[in-house]
């Protein structure tokens, strides 16, 4: 790595609440595609826009531990292996992920630019974007921590803002001293700010040296440095994965670099972005920045809109027919259904929070899964029973495991399967079938060259995700062993 190579620090926290149904803990709006432009994720969009950026090196990742395959798989995908994937025990905000990326980066004696990044943002028009992004290399070349403001199209009260010391111009991609930041200010105020030319929206966008933030982030926070550090030294190397270690991440303050270093600073630049940038906060801000039919309709997979207007359609699965309707959202996926006004469709990270204190399944989980062997959906369940639908990738295979509490059925629909019983390995293919008796060591591997499809039956007086035990694993899982850390596995 040379000393003005530039790395992408993509930030991939978040759940996205204001996305449900589709954006949940187990599977956040970064992880989606959710433009109307590309097939693309989100996160697979924020490293893929950088391409042309001179002096590019491989991306350094962090992310919850929850969602490391995730990130993996995503990254697979589109033939970037990333400088690193470090994977936070808890969120901690913004201000240690950027000091836990700037130590990783300067391990080894280099003093890289640090373009950080946050995983779920949107951005129309991508040339300008690299060209602001270029243009801050210059300012961080001379040590300072450059942010980016979005040009605001809006009197948003929703954003927080940034004051320059003088006007700003987008069109000349000036960098402009920072004289304070501004949280979310209400109506009135946000009107003001609309009026003059140096307040920008905080895009969370920031490049600089990573010397330079780690020298404000000592001076100025530097329980963070500490903690950082000492979770960078006992890290766990697990697999392609960076383990930072629980008990020092925890002591981190919670904060955003904004307030630890960036409101303090005198080393501040903002830079106008006027670029079609979006966070996706909402399914209104997805209807306002995605291309409309002639009627104002966004629509989104088997979806009939009649005589409706302005709405946000989204099927994921099942038929939606919008008939007569106006202003509003109506996103389906396979266990949940939200029917929104448009400007209130926000507020859905109230019934989030809900579902999550009456511990509703559907606040945070789909009913499909990820894994790092595939994936599996729950189908219907009963009294001591339940269906799930397996499907494992080519070359995969789940961990040699035992169940305490239950007994499994599993028919191959798709594929051949390598079934091994308590030592003994057998071919499964379609239409055949094999039974796992509580107690029994298995496993099932899919030697080909096409994705295994099954369905499994299990039957038994306890049907938990944590009734695993683990005795090998390619996926580094074996050492997990409480009913948190199974479930999360």
């Amino acid at each position: 790595m040379s000393t003005n190579s530039l790395i992408p620090v993509i930030l991939c926290g978040g759940s996205g609440t204001r996305l449900w149904p589709l954006s949940r803990a187990s599977y956040p709006k970064q992880y989606w595609a959710l433009s109307d432009q590309c097939e693309e994720t989100l996160l697979q969009q924020t490293h893929q826009r950088l391409k042309s950026l001179k002096g590019l090196s491989e991306p350094l990742l962090i992310c919850h531990e929850d969602h490391r395959f995730i990130v993996a798989e995503q990254m697979r995908q589109i033939n970037v292996e990333p400088n690193a994937i470090l994977l936070e025990p808890i969120g901690r905000n913004t201000a240690p992920a950027i000091a836990v990326a700037a130590l990783q980066a300067t391990q080894q004696g280099d003093d890289p630019f640090l373009l950080v990044l946050a995983a779920d943002h949107d951005i129309k028009d991508i040339d300008e974007f690299l060209l602001v992004i270029q243009e801050g290399l210059d300012h961080a070349e001379q040590g300072r921590l450059v942010t980016f403001g979005i040009v605001p199209t809006a009197p948003e009260t929703g954003y927080g803002y940034i004051e320059a010391t003088e006007k700003l111009d987008s069109s000349e991609r000036k960098g402009v001293p920072i004289a304070r930041f501004v949280e979310k200010p209400n109506k009135s105020t946000a009107r003001e700010f609309l009026q003059d030319s140096r307040f920008t929206w905080n895009s969370g966008i920031f490049l600089f040296k990573a010397s330079a933030i780690l020298s404000e982030l000592e001076r100025l926070a530097p329980e963070i440095v500490s903690c950082c550090r000492a979770a960078l030294e006992q890290e766990i190397p697990d697999l392609d994965f960076l383990r930072l270690e629980r008990e020092a991440f925890a002591k981190c303050p919670n904060i955003a670099i904004d307030v630890a270093v960036m409101e303090k600073t005198n080393l501040g630049t903002v830079l106008p972005l006027n670029a079609g940038w979006s966070d996706v906060g909402s399914w209104g801000a997805l209807w306002e920045t995605a291309d409309r039919d002639e009627n104002g309709n966004v629509i989104r997979g088997r979806v009939i809109a009649e005589s409706s207007q302005n709405c946000y359609l989204r099927s994921e699965h099942r038929l939606v027919v919008g008939l007569g309707i106006q202003d509003l959202v109506v996103v389906e996926t396979d266990d949940a259904v939200l029917i929104a006004k448009r400007e209130e469709a926000q507020n859905v990270k109230n019934i989030v929070k809900q579902l999550e204190k009456t511990k509703s399944p559907e606040g945070k989980a789909h009913r499909k899964i990820y894994r790092p062997w595939g994936n599996y959906t729950g189908v219907v369940e009963g009294n001591r029973w339940q269906v799930k639908k397996i499907e494992v990738k080519p070359g995969a295979s789940l961990s040699l495991q035992m169940h305490h509490h239950r007994a499994e059925h599993w028919v191959v629909v798709k594929g051949t399967a390598l079934v091994e019983k308590d030592g003994k390995k057998n071919l499964i293919g379609e239409n055949q079938s094999t039974y796992i008796p509580l107690g029994c060591q298995h496993r099932l591997t899919n030697p080909g060259r096409m994705p295994v499809e099954l369905i499994e039956v299990q039957s038994g007086a306890y049907l938990g995700e944590d009734d695993i035990i683990r005795f090998e694993d390619c996926y580094g899982r074996t050492h997990q062993s409480t009913q948190t850390e199974a479930i999360r596995q």
